[in-house]
């Protein structure tokens, strides 16, 4: 079952039928959209409270969510003022862009062994 929640001008897409954790889920959405340009640096974020109760969630599961953002610096958590967008969003950006880019090459590579250069492959996306 998808979910799709409207929170700061964005759209938090939850899949509960997917095999990836709720909270990987939320902090693949907020890079997405610090890296496409919607929140902005130093952005104010809701709180771990606010994001929990919209989505409908335990709020243990966007504090996850949240210390895997602050650990990849993405967000800063600033104590009785709220979480921010971390000022770095151009490194954001190439690491999301990097992320993509390895996904790609690994499908690529995967067609690669099924028997189809990487010519058909593109080819084949057009």
């Amino acid at each position: 079952m998808m979910i799709t929640m409207m929170v700061n001008y964005m759209n938090i897409n939850l899949d509960y039928t997917s095999r990836t954790p709720i909270y990987e889920q939320i902090v693949n959405e907020i890079e997405r959209y610090v890296a496409l340009g919607i929140l902005k640096e130093k952005e104010q974020i809701l709180s771990i409270r606010e994001l929990a109760s919209n989505l409908g969630i335990n709020p243990n599961t966007v504090k996850k969510a949240y210390s895997v953002l602050e650990s990849k610096n993405v967000i800063v958590s600033l104590s009785t003022k709220g979480t921010f967008i971390s000022s770095d969003v151009n490194s954001i950006k190439k690491t999301t862009i990097n992320n993509y880019i390895n996904d790609i090459k690994s499908i690529m590579n995967k067609l690669n062994k099924l028997g189809l250069d990487n010519k058909e492959i593109i080819d084949k996306i057009k």
